[in-house]
C-alpha cells in the first residue's frame, strides 16, 4: 500500500487537533492543488448503514429486489472488493470524512465526537466554491447533532435517530432548527436531499451531496409499504456456522461469541432468531432502493444524469450466519466488505467491474479528484476514479483492517487483519487464542484456519511481518483507548449452552508435557 503519510506529519496533525476546543473550530486548510484540465464535477455520495456487500438483486441474492442499485451497476460501475479499514458505524465514518486511519483520527466506537479540529474533505470542496450538503446519519458522538464543518446546509439527528418518530417532541436539526420528524426516516431524508438538488438547479456553482441514511441498522424497520414482503421466503440458504469448530483451528472466542448479543444463538438477546431479523433486514433495504431511484430521478429531471458522478456504499459489512455470528467488528469477509457502485455517463461505459481493493479511506480522495483537486498529503487514502477505465493503474496489494475492544460488546477482541489477494492473515491483542491464516479462493468462507499449516508458515509469518510494518508506518503501533461508555451486552443464554465455554482449537492443546526440564 502507498502511504503519503509521515510520523511527522501524524505529530503536526495530531498537534493541531489537540489544540483546539471544540469539533466546530477547524484550523486553516491548506489550499490543494488543481489537476490539469479537471473540470469540477457535481458528486452525490449516498451511504447505509450495515447494508452488507451482496444484499443486491445484481449480486444473485435469492429474493431481494433492488433494481435501482442493478442499474447503477449495469449502466456504472461495480466495485467488487470494496472494504472498510474498521468495521463499525462511527470508526467507519470518519474514515469516509477523513481518508484517515482510525488510530489517526481516533473514533475508535461508536461513542466518540471526532477530536477538535479534524478536517473533513467536504471543507475542501467549499473552498473550492462548491455548495455542500448533509442530510442524515452522522453518528460520531451523540450528544448532539450540530451541522459540522464542510457543509453549508445541514439535516441530522443525534446518534442512531429512529426510523418513526418516538414520541410528538421528537426533532431533527434542520439548519440548526428543531424541526419534527414526519415519518418513515429513509423516506423523509430522500425528501430533504431531493428538495435541496432542486435548489441547485440553474446554480453556477457545482454541488456535493452526502445523503446518509440510517437503515439498514437494526432495529430493522422496514416501511410500511414493504412490511412483510418476505415473510414467506425461503432463507435456507443462509449459514449456521456448523463447519467452525475446534477441530478446523476456529478460535475459541468466535465459537463462545455464537451465544452472545452478537451471535446466531442469542442475537440482540432476544429470541427472534436469525430468520425473523433477516427477513426484517432485508424488507428494509427496500425503501433505500426507492430511495437511490429517487435521486438518480431528479439527476435526470434536471439534465444532469450523465454528467453527475453517483457513489454509493455501506459503512461496514454485517454477519448473518456466517461463523455462527451476526453484526460486524470482527474481520471476517462479510463483515469488512461492503456495497460500492458508482456511475457517471460522461466518464465510464456501463456494466465496468473493478477488481481493486477499494477502502473507504479512498472516498474522500476520489470526490476531490472529481472536484478536480489534489489528494492533501496527509491522507491514507487514494482516488479509484481513473481506476475502472485505467485498470492498470498501480493501487495496493495489501489492505489494513483494525478493530478496537469495546467494553460495551466485550465478546469481540482488539484485532489487526491484512488482506492480500489470496491470503488474509488475522491476529489479536491480549487474547488466549489462535491467530488466523486463510486462503480466501480456495476456502472464500474462512472455514479452516491455516495458520499452523506446515506448509504456510512461511506466507503466515510474512503477512505477519507485513501487518505490523504497515501499522507501524501508519502511526498503529499504539493502540488508541477511551474509558468504556454503555452498558455492556455480556450476557449468554442458559438454554442455548450458556454455561458452558467452547473448546480451545485444536493446534493449541497437546497430548503430552513440551518442557522436559522443569525443576
Amino acid at each position: 500500500m502507498r502511504s503519503r503519510f509521515t510520523t511527522g506529519g501524524l505529530c503536526f496533525l495530531l498537534g493541531l487537533c489537540c489544540s483546539l476546543s471544540t469539533a466546530n473550530e477547524t484550523p486553516d486548510l491548506p489550499v490543494l492543488g488543481k489537476r490539469d484540465g479537471a473540470k469540477p464535477r457535481n458528486v452525490v455520495f449516498i451511504l447505509t448503514d450495515d447494508h452488507r456487500y451482496d444484499a443486491m438483486g445484481f449480486m444473485g441474492h435469492p429474493f431481494l429486489e433492488t433494481p435501482h442499485l442493478d442499474s447503477i451497476a449495469s449502466q456504472g460501475v461495480h466495485l467488487k472488493n470494496a472494504f472498510v479499514t474498521t468495521s463499525l458505524c462511527s470508526p467507519s465514518r470518519a474514515s469516509i470524512l477523513t481518508g484517515l486511519y482510525t488510530h489517526k483520527h481516533r473514533v475508535i466506537d461508536n461513542n466518540r465526537t471526532v477530536p477538535a479540529g479534524t478536517r473533513f474533505f467536504p471543507q475542501y470542496l467549499q473552498q473550492a466554491d462548491y455548495s455542500t450538503a448533509f442530510v442524515g446519519k452522522w453518528h460520531m458522538g451523540g450528544e448532539h447533532d450540530d451541522p459540522r464543518p464542510g457543509f453549508d446546509h445541514w439535516i441530522s439527528f443525534r446518534g442512531q435517530g429512529n426510523y418513526l418518530s418516538p414520541n410528538p417532541k421528537y426533532t431533527l436539526n434542520v439548519n440548526g432548527k428543531r424541526v419534527k420528524q414526519k415519518g418513515y426516516i429513509t423516506d423523509e431524508l430522500t425528501d430533504y436531499a431531493v428538495d435541496w438538488l432542486k435548489q441547485q438547479q440553474g446554480s453556477e456553482k457545482p454541488f456535493f451531496l452526502y445523503l446518509s441514511h440510517k437503515a439498514v441498522h437494526s432495529n430493522f424497520t422496514p416501511a410500511e409499504r414493504h412490511a412483510g414482503r418476505y415473510a414467506d421466503a425461503d432463507l435456507s440458504f443462509l449459514p449456521r456456522g456448523k463447519e467452525i469448530s475446534a477441530a478446523n483451528n476456529a478460535p475459541r472466542w468466535v465459537r463462545d461469541q455464537r451465544n452472545s448479543w452478537h451471535g446466531i444463538d442469542f442475537s440482540y438477546h432476544s429470541d427472534n432468531g436469525l430468520d425473523y431479523l433477516y427477513r426484517r433486514y432485508c424488507e428494509s433495504v427496500l425503501a433505500v432502493d426507492d430511495s437511490v431511484g429517487r435521486v438518480m430521478d431528479q439527476l435526470k429531471a434536471m439534465g444532469l444524469y450523465d454528467s453527475t458522478l453517483v457513489i454509493y456504499m455501506g459503512d461496514n459489512g454485517f454477519m448473518w450466519g456466517e461463523h455462527g455470528l451476526i453484526d460486524k467488528r470482527v474481520a471476517y469477509e462479510e463483515s469488512i466488505r461492503v456495497p460500492m457502485v458508482m456511475q457517471c455517463p460522461d466518464l465510464y461505459e456501463g456494466g465496468k467491474v473493478v477488481d481493486s481493493v477499494i477502502g473507504n479511506i479512498d472516498v474522500g480522495p476520489t470526490i476531490l479528484h472529481a472536484a478536480g483537486l489534489e489528494t492533501p498529503e496527509y491522507m491514507d487514502g487514494q482516488s479509484f476514479l481513473e481506476l475502472p477505465n485505467k485498470p492498470e493503474m498501480d493501487w495496493r496489494k495489501y489492505f489494513l483492517y483494525v478493530y478496537y475492544w469495546e467494553k460495551n460488546f466485550p465478546q469481540s477482541p482488539t484485532q489487526f487483519a491484512l488482506r492480500g489477494d489470496q491470503y488474509k492473515y488475522i491476529t489479536y491483542y491480549g487474547l488466549w487464542d489462535v491467530d488466523e491464516l486463510y486462503d480466501l479462493k480456495a476456502d472464500p468462507g474462512e472455514t479452516k484456519n491455516l495458520i499452523n499449516d506446515p506448509a504456510l508458515k512461511s506466507v503466515a509469518k510474512a503477512m505477519e511481518n507485513r501487518l505490523y510494518e504497515m501499522l507501524g508506518d501508519a502511526g498503529g503501533m499504539d493502540i488508541p483507548m477511551n474509558q468504556p461508555r454503555g452498558r455492556s451486552q455480556n450476557k449468554r443464554w442458559a438454554e442455548r449452552g450458556g454455561h458452558e465455554a467452547a473448546d480451545f482449537p485444536a493446534a493449541i492443546v497437546v497430548d503430552q508435557p513440551l518442557n522436559r526440564e522443569a525443576k
